[in-house]
């Protein structure tokens, strides 16, 4: 029977395990930069298409399709369909067994489908929109439980909901210490095929299944520094990851900065910072966003004082740049954070975006140059990830182009990151109109979210006039 909350209608509600006796009982240590993500809010992704038919076809054809195409995906994507498992410290000097992705015979994830009244057309577009209305659309992760001797921890649901005779969304919630966005992104490919081919040949064909060797080397002190941390240590069967709650006034917005405004913003760049080296449009993009962000905030909050700090960052993919490197589809997460701290006075003032593509440019250049890896600062990722300042995170990367996920039904219409709404991050990928063009998300508060717009939309004109 259908349960009904409010604005979405619960179809079914099951649980989706790989072919019997395909995967059995595997299992994953999570290494150093999985573990930096243990504490961390889960990610929710949100993928919209156009779906013109109605709840009957939706039932009697989709439903079986993605039952069936995720189920053969789990048996080479097993970690999705398996549980983080913890194991409680043995005293309280005492380190932590370090936890591990593990599937057992049966092990599965759930999988709801529902029917949705909310206005499609409303949630695709770029306006700014209430962030709470996007929620019933994103699945939540299951608590946890107890084990034996060791407390397990689901780390991945799907939630498919049609909006009969306009659209479908699908989403997606997995724990970070899971995968990081290139793994994420290759079972979003591995499924997609498979579900629009009906067989995983094309798929295998491909080449890229993914690689579960823990080939990685770095220091055990590392491990052992995220182990020795009281939240870790006390995880138990009462851990519920972060939930998405209801927000009282935050909107969500998306902002496109085309190729022809790159180019621009680059010219311009040029002749106030002639000796520069190559900005990527990924720095241009992150740093104009982020002096925007930040005027805005003064906008809202008035001005700070005078040694108020603010900071960028971002992460990246470091699977081709460890020595000796680890295969593209190494799965898990391989990621290293880039960090940049500024003044506020600088970032707000008149050469606000001047600054900060000098910093966020700075900080990546000398992060990938630097002849010690990623590993040379990484005992001081801790404490730097954890200062309390005004902070811009980045989530996505449009390294990978989230609008080529099609299940046999299109493209996707619109592609929200909804965890930016807690993480105070701003989510960047390429366009839905094209992949030379770069789509940024911003969650603001509403008010902010006007000056913001109203401050990226004037400068950009500003520049744009003076080039052309």
């Amino acid at each position: 029977m259908a349960a009904t909350d409010g604005l979405l209608t619960v179809l079914e509600k099951c649980r989706i395990s790989p072919p019997p006796n395909t995967v059995g009982e595997r299992s994953l240590p999570l290494t150093f930069f999985d573990l930096r993500w243990l504490l961390f809010h889960p990610i929710h992704q949100l993928f919209f298409y156009d779906f013109p038919h109605s709840k009957s076809h939706f039932v009697q054809t989709v439903i079986p399709n993605l039952k069936h195409s995720l189920s053969v995906t789990l048996q080479h994507f097993f970690p999705f369909a398996s549980n983080l498992i913890v194991f409680p410290a043995p005293n309280p000097s005492g380190l932590a067994r370090k936890p591990e992705i593990r599937h057992v015979e049966g092990d599965s994830i759930a999988l709801t489908f529902s029917e949705s009244t909310l206005d499609f057309n409303d949630l695709i577009g770029n306006h700014p929109r209430d962030c709470n209305k996007f929620y019933p659309l994103v699945p939540q992760l299951e608590g946890a439980s107890k084990v034996s001797d060791f407390v397990k921890i689901p780390i991945f649901s799907v939630q498919v909901t049609i909006f009969p005779n306009i659209g479908i969304t699908i989403g997606l919630t997995n724990h970070h210490t899971l995968s990081d966005a290139s793994s994420r992104y290759d079972l979003l490919r591995a499924w997609t095929s498979i579900a629009k081919y009906g067989t995983d040949e094309m798929f295998l064909a491909g080449g890229s299944l993914p690689f579960y060797d823990r080939v990685i080397e770095y220091p055990q002190i590392l491990d052992e520094m995220y182990l020795k941390l009281p939240p870790i240590q006390k995880l138990d069967e009462k851990y519920r990851p972060p939930a998405l709650v209801s927000q009282t006034d935050r909107v969500r917005a998306t902002f496109i900065l085309t190729r022809a405004h790159i180019n621009l913003l680059k010219k311009w760049l040029s002749v106030r910072l002639p000796t520069l080296e190559y900005v990527s449009s990924f720095t241009l993009g992150c740093a104009y966003a982020w002096s925007c962000i930040a005027k805005s905030r003064l906008h809202l909050e008035g001005k700070t004082g005078e040694n108020e700090q603010e900071r960028f960052v971002c992460v990246i993919d470091w699977r081709s740049r460890l020595d000796p490197p680890v295969p593209q589809t190494y799965f898990g997460n391989c990621v290293g954070p880039c960090f940049t701290t500024t003044n506020s006075t600088l970032l707000t003032g008149n050469k606000g975006f001047v600054t900060a593509v000098e910093l966020v440019g700075k900080t990546i250049r000398e992060t990938l140059k630097n002849k010690q890896g990623m590993l040379k600062d990484a005992e001081t990722w801790l404490d730097r990830s954890i200062l309390q300042v005004p902070t811009v995170g980045v989530a996505g990367t449009p390294k990978l182009n989230i609008y080529d996920v099609d299940f046999g039904w299109g493209k996707p219409r619109k592609y929200e990151t909804i965890s930016i709404d807690f993480s105070r991050s701003i989510s960047v990928n390429v366009s839905s109109e094209s992949a030379e063009d770069l789509e940024f998300g911003v969650s603001l508060p509403a008010k902010q979210m006007d000056y913001f717009s109203t401050i990226y939309g004037q400068e950009l004109e500003d520049i744009i006039s003076e080039e052309i």
